[in-house]
């Protein structure tokens, strides 16, 4: 019987050199490269995260973190929480003004420091108002979806709620103008449930996504109340304006307007500045490109077949 020969694996190290070489040349990391500014990191992932665990104790007592939290208790959590919350949340958005530094050197770091543990703390002083408005996008789940057994199932349960809660989150960090937090923080709910909302967006109160997969809300959308998504609903932009160069232009209104009390079915898709009047209905899957008048209905051309007999034509 024929010996079996060992294979004996041949690694070509002389290729690292050439490998660490290339990877090293401007030409080629000079478009992903971040050089930290005055050696600050990155806003941390993991930082952010746990920053909105700690959020949602505050803003859902007794529904996450400390659920042995009561009345008699609630100001020692709330307090110790927030405690935490400024400290971190300072921090991210320190990094976040050094990150923006590093192409616009506005600032020195004693500014940057100053204005992040201010503004951290006008965020904090706007989460009752946080509250209040996701206390009414629960409500409106609750009583839109026949499936939901109490509100409590939809704070617990439901991708829609926290994906708006950092949607609500964020969006008092962009009105203070604050860069990048915002996006990392919807961006966290956007790979966990496939609901893409960006902090720019403008969203009035009892505001509710059923199912919610695929949904796209653009920057510039604005939202009334009492609106309902169901999943595939785009708010998107139909064209760009480009400057000079080719580009497109920054922050113009470019997506849509939906007024109060309108529902847009599954697979909508909405683009351009436009208006959905109040109290309209956008039936599933149509392509809506032009302003819709209050208390329309949008629905798809209904499908037709014909019988043609001895060779009728139409």
């Amino acid at each position: 019987m024929k010996k079996l020969q060992k294979h004996i694996p041949v690694y070509k190290e002389n290729l690292l050199p050439d490998i660490v070489e290339e990877l090293s040349d401007p030409s080629s990391y000079q478009t992903v490269y971040h050089r930290a500014h005055h050696d600050m990191p990155m806003p941390s992932i993991d930082k952010m995260t746990l920053i909105m665990e700690l959020l949602r104790t505050v803003l859902f007592p007794g529904y996450y973190g400390h659920s042995e939290m009561k009345p008699d208790t609630m100001k020692y959590y709330i307090g110790s929480t927030l405690d935490n919350i400024f400290r971190l949340l300072s921090e991210q958005i320190m990094r976040g003004f050094c990150f923006s530094c590093a192409q616009d050197d506005r600032f020195d770091c004693a500014d940057c420091e100053i204005r992040a543990r201010d503004l951290t703390m006008t965020f904090l002083s706007r989460l009752t108002h946080v509250r209040h408005m996701l206390s009414t996008d629960v409500q409106a789940a609750y009583e839109g979806d026949p499936a939901a057994k109490s509100p409590g199932e939809a704070i617990f349960c439901y991708p829609s709620i926290k994906a708006v809660t950092n949607q609500r989150v964020a969006h008092e960090l962009y009105l203070l103008e604050i860069p990048l937090i915002p996006r990392i923080i919807t961006e966290m709910a956007h790979s966990g449930t496939g609901i893409d909302l960006h902090p720019g967006a403008r969203i009035g109160e009892r505001f509710f996504i059923d199912h919610g997969t695929g949904v796209v809300i653009g920057e510039t959308s604005i939202i009334g109340s009492n609106v309902r998504l169901y999943q595939g609903v785009t708010l998107g932009a139909k064209s760009f304006p480009m400057d000079e160069k080719g580009r497109p232009i920054k922050g113009i209104p470019r997506h849509p307007i939906v007024e109060d009390d309108v529902i847009i079915y599954a697979g909508a898709t909405i683009l351009g500045r436009i208006t959905i009047g109040q109290g309209s209905e956008i039936g599933g899957n149509v392509w809506v490109t032009s302003d819709v008048s209050p208390h329309s209905k949008v629905l798809q051309t209904r499908f037709q077949t014909s019988q043609f007999e001895e060779g009728a034509g139409i």
